[in-house]
């Protein structure tokens, strides 16, 4: 975008002249999907042909306030590496929410790690709303009907909010309130719970976004699920996919540790000893920490870390390590081995 471009869109805005608004900002969405941001020139053509397009962003000074049963999360622009089909369905959110016309609740389904909860904070920066996630902590209550009433008021106080149209509500970890009415000890209990949730969903304000997540979902009540416009499956990771998020999260990670330049041959011989490769979340921390751990005077201490979680015995079983593809060069980066020595050990 140039500064040309962003003095024009305010000119035209400001002069009312809206056809030439909206072919410009089509314009920038098309460079902005060319240039491989396709979520937000996603975005852009969605409140472009939405009749409500400027009121999709919000004006400063409108903040909405909840009660302690909420907790306000940051916004996220940290990378987010999707899968393709799960970045199409977020995409196609994005576009939802941007028609303004009431398809406002979706779920995240997926295992620990997949980038559920994160993906939520995303959306809040792209959709430049502010992300509030429940407490169930607050309602929860041993008292026999306690929790019904308890998620009624906090339907409540979310329709009542002010500034609707500004707000994402992320109900994390859903299944804390929400599993399968026949698989409780407590039938009528959770019976109430559930069809509370289902009735507060039902009268949901339809410029509220609501986002659940869950890692259980087949221990739902199939009635509760069809409240949800969208269920997005987050479990859609090939192992490709997962090795170039790993390199993704290693380049990142290494820029704020300041390291110096990285080995990313040697760390995808590392990474693909995994036979399954973890999910997003565990990927972040294995890597985080071992450079973390690491000795700031010992460049390649980390790949000596990372490995030995996956080949306890790596430095002595040089054989092992060759069979799995290292060279006598990386050999000798892990273990500390001249490649004189090695060669003769290895014949």
């Amino acid at each position: 975008m140039k500064k040309k471009d962003i003095v024009d869109l305010i000119r035209y805005h400001v002069d009312g002249n809206e056809s030439a608004f909206k072919e410009l900002a089509y314009d920038l969405a098309v460079e902005f999907n060319e240039q491989g941001d396709t979520t937000l020139g996603g975005y852009l053509i969605s409140i472009i042909n939405s009749k409500t397009s400027y009121d999709s962003f919000v004006p400063q000074g409108r903040e909405s306030y909840f009660s302690e049963s909420f907790t306000k999360y940051e916004a996220s622009s940290q990378m987010l590496r999707l899968p393709t089909a799960v970045h199409d369905d977020i995409t196609g959110i994005i576009n939802a929410i941007g028609y303004r016309q009431g398809i406002n609740k979706f779920m995240f389904s997926g295992a620990p790690g997949t980038g559920k909860t994160e993906t939520a904070r995303h959306l809040a920066r792209i959709l430049n709303r502010s992300l509030y996630a429940v407490n169930f902590s607050y309602l929860i209550d041993s008292k026999l009907g306690q929790s019904a009433k308890n998620i009624s008021s906090m339907f409540n106080e979310i329709n009542n909010q002010s500034f609707p149209e500004t707000l994402i509500v992320l109900f994390d970890e859903i299944d804390t309130i929400a599993m399968n009415r026949i698989d409780s000890n407590d039938l009528r209990e959770m019976g109430r719970v559930t069809s509370t949730l289902m009735r507060g969903l039902d009268e949901l304000n339809p410029n509220i976004v609501l986002l659940a997540t869950t890692n259980l979902i087949d221990s739902f009540d199939r009635a509760l699920l069809r409240r949800f416009d969208k269920i997005v499956d987050f479990n859609r990771y090939s192992r490709e996919d997962l090795l170039e998020i790993a390199e993704s999260i290693l380049d990142i990670e290494l820029k704020k540790f300041k390291f110096p330049a990285k080995n990313m041959r040697l760390f995808r011989k590392i990474m693909e000893l995994y036979e399954t490769v973890p999910y997003p979340g565990d990927l972040r921390n294995i890597i985080r920490s071992a450079i973390a751990f690491s000795n700031p005077n010992d460049p390649d201490e980390y790949f000596r870390i990372l490995i030995r979680n996956l080949i306890p015995d790596y430095r002595e079983n040089y054989r092992l390590m060759q069979e799995k593809g290292f060279s006598l060069r990386d050999i000798e980066i892990l273990t500390g081995v001249s490649k004189s020595t090695l060669s003769r050990n290895l014949k």
